[in-house]
């Protein structure tokens, strides 16, 4: 138990610094949050850029059998592209999510844990468990299967980090003493195909268009402590976000379109203001659809007077976006506290 405090003290300590009592995603969606009420009023033109996806994504090319739980398919497949993508990434997004494990009683913690050290992604310095980078590069003997397993599992690692209930939760088939193959277990054998299917059109769809230069997988932004927020992916200055949606209803032929709504754009974008400093100098914007096999780029400059219908100077545009953070945002959430 010792070790779990210690977890929670260097994994989720950083954002008690400024206690964000929420994340973007969730201030994007919420219509009161002043959050997406400055992204809307300020970058309202999303509905070319999603009619450019669509007609370009194509129709679907791997789609799940039924009963594949879709939240949990589009983290693991997250993780798998990281994998893929990072050659040193950290697995400490799941490490934070042993020590929530933790505080909900979940029977998870000590199978994860020996999940992660067996990955080589954890050290023990001073009593106090740290994530190091992992080498993917050590398990290339692995068959796909396992491979599969293992981000299903860190997946399902993730969700008690997220999640405002964990009565659901597969983790609860475990208990304080279960080896890792059972954790491992836990993916189906349809979600297992799923996955591999979801990889190979990575493989051959996402991986050759993604520039050179350093990678950053899960990254954080100078705004995470004001407002909780770590993407998928950075590579070479394109901010890359990983969708595994279905895409819209099915046609008479069966097929599905694909979709990118209002709130993936303002993510993006979200992500793209809280970066201050400007620290991982990023050049473009990315929507990779998992199930599709297409990754839609566009320049950032294109990307921002595109959606808000004239040039920005971003500079100017982060830090009014800090002040909403820091200011608006705040004095909102006293105010709903307040009136509750």
């Amino acid at each position: 138990m010792i070790i779990i405090v210690m977890i929670i003290c260097v994994f989720v300590g950083p954002w008690l610094y400024r206690a964000p009592m929420s994340n973007l995603t969730t201030e994007i969606r919420d219509p009161r949050s002043p959050v997406a009420l400055w992204l809307r009023e300020h970058f309202p033109h999303h509905v070319l850029f999603q009619r450019e996806f669509r007609e370009a994504a194509g129709h679907a090319r791997q789609l799940p059998a039924p009963g594949v739980a879709a939240s949990t398919q589009g983290t693991a497949i997250d993780w798998w592209i990281r994998l893929l993508a990072d050659p040193s990434p950290s697995l400490g997004l799941a490490l934070s999510g042993v020590a929530a494990a933790q505080r909900h009683g979940l029977p998870s913690v000590q199978t994860g844990l020996r999940l992660l050290a067996g990955l080589g992604a954890v050290r023990m310095t001073d009593g106090q468990a740290e994530p190091v980078a992992m080498d993917p590069a050590r398990f290339a003997d692995r068959s796909e299967e396992w491979w599969a397993r293992v981000c299903y599992a860190l997946a399902l690692l993730v969700e008690p980090l997220r999640a405002y209930s964990v009565e659901g939760s597969r983790l609860n088939r475990l208990t304080p003493d279960s080896p890792v193959r059972e954790l491992l277990a836990l993916a189906t054998a349809d979600e297992v195909a799923d996955l591999i299917g979801m990889r190979e059109l990575a493989r051959e769809r996402l991986l050759p268009g993604l520039p050179g230069g350093e990678i950053f997988s899960g990254p954080t932004f100078d705004g995470s402590f004001d407002l909780r927020a770590d993407a998928d992916l950075i590579a070479g200055g394109l901010l890359l976000d990983i969708k595994a949606s279905q895409g819209g209803k099915p046609r008479k032929d069966g097929t599905r379109a694909a979709s990118l709504g209002r709130d993936d754009l303002d993510q993006l974008l979200g992500y793209t203001l809280m970066d201050y400093t400007d620290r991982y100098r990023l050049h473009s914007v990315g929507v990779y659809a998992t199930r599709f096999g297409h990754l839609a780029v566009w320049p950032l400059d294109t990307f921002l007077a595109g959606l808000a219908g004239r040039p920005v100077d971003l500079a100017v545009a982060r830090a009014s976006f800090a002040r909403v953070l820091r200011e608006d945002l705040p004095a909102h959430w006293q105010a709903s506290h307040a009136a509750a």
